[in-house]
């Protein structure tokens, strides 16, 4: 099947970005002009890959924006592979767009080192937005990015399967193991519950369902891990348990990612994993023969309830310094209001990152969103909103800490340890 992009970025540290935007502050922003004036055309760059048919998409936001503003609009489409390194080169050039698409884990990087322009004046209504997402891009009060369109993780699972074997739907961590372990008994070929050793995203929840926290301020300023308290122990053991302990994954899964694991749900090869909320009709586009055979239900929480979930996505910024602060301001504006915010949720497959755009789909009634967009909505988390956060996903040290314990080269205590002062190490010394 076709491979969807993962997004990885390589950082750039905040200070060296401090020290590249000092060193080019005398010099404009934007591709028109380097003297900070303003220019006839808009430069936006967004991240490629996400719509498949996103060229159509932006010509008509750009004909609708000309129309509205008087300004011409350029789209340029970036891999998000590519991304990190562009954007950097273009601040230490004094070339950088007007507008850009920026993931939301380093969002608060570039805003920290002074790049982005703070948006909160422009904003008449922050509430309308998911606000975990929201938070993302807030510095001291400062808006340096406005959601635009969310994604949740929740499990995707065998309909079919678990009808014909008379399984309900688990809303506890007990239930999912024994649903689990029945399944793959009664289907000996299939996965019962991938375990993907490169999936940081997939631990978290876990994480947090345990009651532990991957990093937390505290009044003081500093940060703090609890992934190595009892309670975020507790989570990490049960999750790379039903891998270790019982035989649920299989041993390759420890070099899988998001990707791999929906490959596996496509090839029919899992009975249920966690998976991205744009991915069932990415599998169904894969294999016409699962219409119909899917179902989603949201991640259950250690009692019952719901477990949280990492929200991820993309916030759209402006940067500072190209004299079109404020043409910026309304092409973002264009895209997350109105027609075009949900027609890019619809077509994408993600979800637009307003509250009610969001609700909507959580009354569909449609059983392969409808799950996701209430866990989006009632247990959706983001990561710490500090920019050395970046530092942390650069360096693995979750999926380290969880391919450790998959291979036998820790213990959960030995790699939560190692984890927790690993995050703190990084955080404490790029507060």
């Amino acid at each position: 099947m076709a491979r969807r992009r993962v997004h990885e970025y390589v950082t750039l540290p905040a200070a060296t970005l401090s020290l590249v935007l000092a060193a080019t502050a005398c010099g404009g922003g934007g591709d028109g002009g380097g003297d900070g004036g303003t220019t006839d055309t808009l430069q936006v760059w967004i991240m490629e890959g996400t719509n498949p048919d996103a060229t159509a998409f932006f010509d008509e936001v750009n004909a609708a924006y000309t129309e509205e503003t008087g300004i011409e609009a350029e789209v340029e489409f970036v891999p998000w592979a590519d991304a990190q390194d562009k954007i950097s080169t273009a601040i230490a050039g004094g070339t950088t767009p007007d507008v850009i698409e920026l993931g939301t884990t380093f969002t608060p990087e570039f805003a920290d080192a002074g790049a982005l322009h703070d948006l909160s004046g422009y904003i008449d209504d922050p509430s309308r937005f998911h606000q975990e997402m929201y938070e993302m891009g807030v510095i001291d009060d400062a808006a340096y990015g406005v959601p635009w369109y969310a994604s949740i993780r929740s499990i995707i699972y065998r309909k079919d399967i678990f009808e014909e074997h008379g399984q309900e739907e688990p809303t506890s961590w007990d239930e999912l193991r024994e649903t689990a372990l029945d399944l793959a008994e009664a289907e000996e070929d299939m996965i019962g519950f991938p375990v993907p050793g490169q999936a940081q995203y997939s631990v978290m929840p876990w994480i947090w369902g345990g009651g532990g926290e991957v990093a937390v301020q505290e009044a003081d300023g500093t940060w703090t891990s609890t992934i190595n308290s009892p309670e975020g122990r507790a989570g990490v053991e049960f999750f790379t348990d039903l891998a270790l302990e019982d035989d649920l994954s299989t041993t390759g899964a420890v070099n899988w990612n998001e990707i791999d694991v929906m490959e596996t749900l496509a090839d029919e090869q899992s009975i249920m994993a966690i998976s991205n909320s744009s991915n069932p009709k990415a599998i169904i586009e894969s294999n016409p023969d699962l219409e119909g055979k899917l179902g989603v239900f949201t991640l259950p929480g250690q009692d019952g309830g719901y477990m949280d979930s990492f929200a991820g996505g993309s916030l759209l910024s402006v940067f500072e310094g190209t004299g079109n602060e404020e043409a910026g301001w309304q092409y973002v504006d264009l895209l997350t209001n109105g027609e075009f915010f949900e027609r890019w949720g619809e077509e994408s497959g993600f979800f637009p990152a307003g509250v009610d755009e969001i609700q909507a789909y959580a009354d569909s009634g449609d059983p392969l969103v409808e799950p996701f967009a209430v866990q989006l909505l009632e247990a959706g988390r983001t990561t710490p909103v500090v920019p050395a956060w970046s530092q942390v996903e650069a360096e693995g040290i979750i999926v380290g800490m969880h391919q450790d314990i998959l291979n036998g080269n820790a213990t959960v205590e030995e790699a939560t340890d190692s984890a927790a002062e690993a995050i703190e190490n990084i955080l404490n010394e790029g507060s």
